[in-house]
């Protein structure tokens, strides 16, 4: 049985999958509808900027942020056992157990392409990146991110690339419109970050970009457990080597980016990923892993046969 089929393992009712999915996606769906009904004339990025400042700190809004995450992931686990009646290795891998070298080469994989990156492009021009290292919040920092960031990106994979993607699948009979829908959901529901205020919607190429990317690793390697490690990984990194004003992620992270708006470059290097770095990690994994039938397992259909 590959991924995709595993929903067919326990109840997969429409309603079921309609309820789960509102209540474990709420945090989303409140940002969401916040983001497009009440958020005119708002600067997202000026009113994040006012709350840091009656908060003890930087680290404290992260944490604070993040914990609701566990809750839902939680709450997820517990419908996805209850409700449905699935383990939760069903939810993770078509594999008989989780394969954490999975995680951890992807993880490795995206850390050493973010750290080179960065560092050449520190090297060709620092004029607006400053160094404010505090040895104190920073350690502070890592130590909040490897604790609750597994949280944040276990919900965002096991809601969309893999609960989601699942059920869609049982529910259309097909692999595309899964992989389609999870990752246009994924970037619209990142859609009320600063950074798209800033930046413009140019910036949701790379949210849906990246989802098409976690979800074709997923649907390849029958599994997530390469897109758990890479999206664990870019995440940490994101949050503790650059921060800047008016990015989601307002942290005591090592460096920080000293323009007040984001510029033509800074559009360029989140869009220049998708096109070129991201096909380059797709064929890495691909040698690695040994994927073939690319066809079949992206575009197929989708039935209980051979379960």
């Amino acid at each position: 049985m590959n991924y995709i089929q595993q929903a067919y393992r326990g109840k997969n009712e429409p309603w079921m999958f309609i309820l789960t999915f509102i209540l474990t996606a709420g945090l989303f769906i409140y940002s969401l509808v916040f983001f497009l009904f009440f958020s005119d004339g708002i600067d997202l990025a000026q009113e994040q900027q006012k709350l840091l400042e009656l908060l003890p700190s930087k680290n404290f809004w992260l944490a604070f942020n993040l914990l609701p995450f566990a809750f839902l992931l939680g709450l997820l686990f517990l419908l996805v056992k209850k409700l449905h009646q699935r383990s939760i290795l069903s939810l993770t891998t078509s594999r008989k157990k989780v394969d954490w070298s999975r995680v951890f080469f992807s993880f490795s994989l995206i850390v050493l392409i973010t750290l080179v990156s960065f560092g050449i492009s520190f090297y060709n021009d620092p004029s607006e990146v400053v160094l404010q290292l505090d040895p104190v919040k920073f350690g502070i920092l890592i130590v909040i991110s490897l604790l609750l960031f597994p949280f944040q990106i276990g919900l965002e994979e096991y809601l969309f690339r893999g609960y989601m993607m699942q059920h869609l699948g049982v529910l259309l009979k097909n692999r595309w419109m899964p992989l389609l829908i999870t990752s246009i959901l994924f970037g619209v529901f990142h859609s009320a970050n600063p950074e798209v205020a800033e930046m413009g919607y140019t910036i949701m190429v790379f949210y849906i970009g990246t989802g098409l990317l976690l979800g074709i690793m997923t649907l390849m390697d029958n599994g997530i457990e390469l897109a758990l490690g890479f999206h664990f990984g870019n995440n940490l990194l994101a949050a503790t080597i650059v921060t800047s004003d008016w990015s989601a992620l307002q942290t005591d992270a090592a460096f920080k980016y000293t323009a007040t708006q984001a510029g033509t470059s800074t559009v360029i290097d989140v869009i220049l990923p998708v096109l070129v770095l991201y096909p380059i990690i797709l064929l890495i994994l691909s040698r690695k892993y040994n994927w073939n039938n690319w066809s079949q397992k992206l575009f197929g259909k989708v039935s209980s046969k051979g379960i």
